[in-house]
């Protein structure tokens, strides 16, 4: 059946059958391949109204929201803040808690009139921050065995928490860690106790997680040590506390940072070699700096809160670590490490011990974060475990081994050190007032975005192979397409695999958020861990970037985007219902193309002003409602997205065509593709325009090419470009085909009588 309303010319699909329909001379109506009605066209300017009220009832939704937001009382001591209910929570059993004092700041819990154990706050003890880089605050309690009692969120400014978490989800995270032990590694498995699990991520929200968990294990680990819980020593220990603004220059003058020089023709002297020709003696041969950098003032200086608190959580209790970095021709990292895993040009030396640093240990640094910091070539950061017998509080040395190689072909190795002792100001002399004792030895574990990989090998094995399914369905789609019904089968099937277990099971829905915080990490302090801590996502984005190259955006919006494939198959169960399909005039169509690009551009030129914005801005998107939360938010939000969901019953994928900031943003490198992979031919869109009547989001344009920053990659129009009873080109090839077989055919029968007469 062919209906043609004006300029608004309609198509619909019945999957139950494929009707052939001959091509004709000239051009030609879009073919229908089953029944269908024909809608009226709605008017221009109504039909332009549809992304305007989706945004203004978007803006409602943000103006309505109930934030799950904790807020300090203005002037509020943390002596005030702790009520007896937060004493209840945090210390159960606890009968009255003592004054604040001490360094870091902490109250003695007392039970029995004898005290039990400590209460304190992450922003008193280490002065914690959030990934926003605004203050996080956790009440804590802590036993004398070294055992977290509670914790209660007290405030935070994480916009990624402020929006959408639900308050149960958060409060069910921050509570998990009441029984878990400072002592070792922070770790999100199963901990000594069977029965006590560390809490996971929340979904949705893992770098803010990872920052909450750091902030108590920190906090946490500073009390015990400032208190001796776990130990029984007394003396002199290190301060790993205090911290005070400083810069390189500061850290360099007082001995917290120490430096070596070596020139080309110093080295050549103590190795006893002569430089060649083109040797200049004056030359930098290496520019070395190291120093301890546990001490928070130094630490914190040099590479950031956020990177020290992770480094020192990931650390054991009485892990230490140090940095080494340097300039000039000679790398002290050198290649070797990485197949032996054993660093072979540089040494930690204390006393008659010596310590080879293992890559395991190592993190690479990109720059440091201090002010006046000179430009470096490279930089590592080395944990020293405490079973190494390193102490930091005793003169130690970094050795830098060179190897030069004589013209006969003969080694020669020298070593230069550069020595260190700790400055006096991070030394704290304490009489011994040991109060408790270890209950448990530390436990080594990996990094936090390690044990997530550990927990969800499962998931990540499935995600791979539906990844290598969706790569062999486009590397080989011409074969799949030409059968129809199969294509439609695992077109389908897909789809539901997409929304169900990679949307809402797995939690595997990109978002613009990871678009903006990628570039903002890259243009500013990149670390692989805050991304490595989703593999679910980060895997997808890595399979979407090279995708992005092979096939443009297609691949992400048209087959691995949860709510894009809820649409696409809301849409087949209302064309089903036949619930009436309105197809935009190209004209208008081509026209709300832009609002999506306004709105990436808008929320990417926003995030440089303020991160928060931006992400509430984000809110446009409907994935966390739909997907990640599985519509368990305030109702402002879930409306927000079955009202979108609903206008896609009649226009296909809507959200996707007109509003999505993330289609847009992937659009934008779509033309970057090496590769065309739909096919189309000249009499495409002059003969015929039966493609783009079958195109789910109309990125096909009237004259037939299609635009790659609209393409979803859905492969409907390579199913009629292979199919003889439908393409009219191919139809009319047939036709031409069984004519010359017939003409054939009968100029061999006439041939065959003459020769019998």
């Amino acid at each position: 059946m062919i209906t043609n309303n004006g300029p608004l010319m309609r198509f619909s699909l019945d999957l139950g059958s494929r009707r052939s329909c001959a091509g004709a001379k000239g051009t030609q109506a879009p073919m229908t391949l089953g029944p269908t009605t024909a809608t009226p066209s709605p008017h221009p300017s109504k039909l332009m109204r549809l992304p305007l009220i989706s945004l203004v009832v978007f803006f409602v939704a943000i103006q309505a929201i109930d934030p799950v937001q904790a807020k300090h009382p203005e002037n509020a001591t943390v002596d005030q803040l702790v009520t007896d209910g937060v004493l209840a929570k945090v210390f159960p059993n606890g009968e009255k808690i003592g004054s604040f004092s001490g360094k870091p700041r902490a109250a003695p819990v007392y039970r029995g009139g004898s005290v039990a154990g400590y209460i304190f706050s992450t922003r008193d003890a280490t002065g914690s921050v959030g990934f926003s880089g605004k203050p996080i605050d956790i009440i804590v309690g802590l036993n004398l065995q070294g055992r977290i009692t509670g914790a209660h969120l007290l405030h935070h400014d994480e916009p990624i928490l402020v929006i959408g978490i639900p308050e149960r989800q958060l409060i069910d995270y921050v509570d998990a860690f009441a029984g878990l032990h400072v002592a070792g590694r922070a770790r999100i498995t199963k901990t000594a106790e069977p029965e006590k699990k560390a809490p996971d991520m929340i979904a949705g929200a893992s770098v803010s997680s990872a920052v909450i968990r750091d902030a108590i294990y920190r906090s946490a680990r500073a009390i015990v040590r400032s208190r001796n819980l776990l130990t029984q020593s007394g003396g002199e220990r290190l301060d790993r506390e205090s911290f005070s603004k400083a810069s390189w220059g500061d850290l360099v003058e007082d001995g917290s940072v120490v430096r070596l020089e070596l020139t080309l023709g110093q080295v050549a002297s103590a190795l006893g070699h002569p430089l060649s020709a083109d040797e200049k003696p004056d030359s930098l041969f290496v520019e070395l700096y190291t120093g301890l950098i546990s001490p928070p003032r130094i630490g914190e200086n040099l590479i950031g809160k956020l990177d020290f608190n992770r480094l020192m959580t990931g650390a054991g209790t009485d892990d230490q670590a140090i940095f080494v970095a340097a300039n000039g021709l000679y790398s002290f990292k050198g290649t070797g490490y990485v197949r032996s895993g054993r660093f072979d040009r540089i040494q930690l030396v204390q006393g008659t011990k010596t310590i080879l640093l293992a890559k395991k240990h190592y993190r690479n640094v990109e720059t440091f974060k201090i002010f006046d910091a000179p430009e470096l070539r490279e930089i590592g950061v080395f944990v020293v475990p405490a079973a190494t017998g390193f102490d930091p509080l005793q003169r130690w040395r970094i050795d830098l081994l060179v190897n030069r190689e004589t013209p006969g072909g003969d080694a020669i190795q020298g070593v230069f050190s550069l020595e260190y002792t700790l400055p006096d100001r991070y030394r704290i002399a304490e009489p011994g007032t040991a109060q408790g004792a270890r209950d448990e030895a530390p436990v080594h574990a990996a990094t936090a975005w390690q044990h997530v990989w550990e927990e969800r090998q499962v998931r990540i094995a499935v995600l791979l192979v539906i990844l290598a399914v969706l790569s062999g369905i486009l590397v080989f789609q011409d074969s799949v397409v030409k059968n129809f019904r199969f294509y439609r089968t695992i077109r389908l099937g897909f789809l539901a695999v997409t929304v169900v277990w990679l949307g809402w099971y797995a939690g595997g829905q990109l978002t613009i958020v990871n678009v903006i915080t990628f570039i903002h990490s890259f243009l500013g302090e990149f670390h692989w861990e805050f991304f490595l801590l989703d593999p679910i996502v980060f895997i997808l984005w890595g399979y979407v970037a090279m995708a992005l190259l092979f096939w443009g955006r297609g691949v992400f919006c048209g087959w691995l985007c949860p709510f894009g494939a809820l649409q696409e198959l809301l849409s087949e169960a209302a064309r089903k219902l036949n619930f009436p399909q309105i197809n935009l005039p190209f004209a208008l169509h081509e026209r709300l193309w832009p609002i999506k690009y306004i709105v990436f551009l808008g929320l990417f030129a926003v995030s440089f002003y303020s991160t928060n914005l931006a992400v509430l801005g984000a809110e446009v998107e409907p994935f966390k409602t739909a997907v990640t939360l599985s519509f368990n938010r305030t109702w402002p939000f879930v409306a927000y997205a079955l009202g979108l969901l609903a206008v896609g019953l009649f226009i296909e994928r809507f959200f996707c065509r007109y509003l999505c900031p993330l289609g847009a943003a992937l659009a934008i490198p779509a033309r970057l593709r090496m590769f065309d992979w739909l096919k189309r031919r000249y009499q495409c869109g002059e003969v015929c325009n039966l493609c783009a009547g079958q195109c789910t989001v109309q990125a096909i344009h009237p004259e037939g090419a299609i635009n790659p920053n609209e393409c979803i990659h859905c492969l409907n129009c390579q199913t009629i470009y292979f199919d003889k009873t439908t393409c009219p080109p191919l139809v009319a090839q047939e036709k031409r085909r069984e004519r010359r077989t017939k003409l054939a055919a009968g100029s061999k029968t006439r041939f065959g009588d003459k020769q019998n007469a």
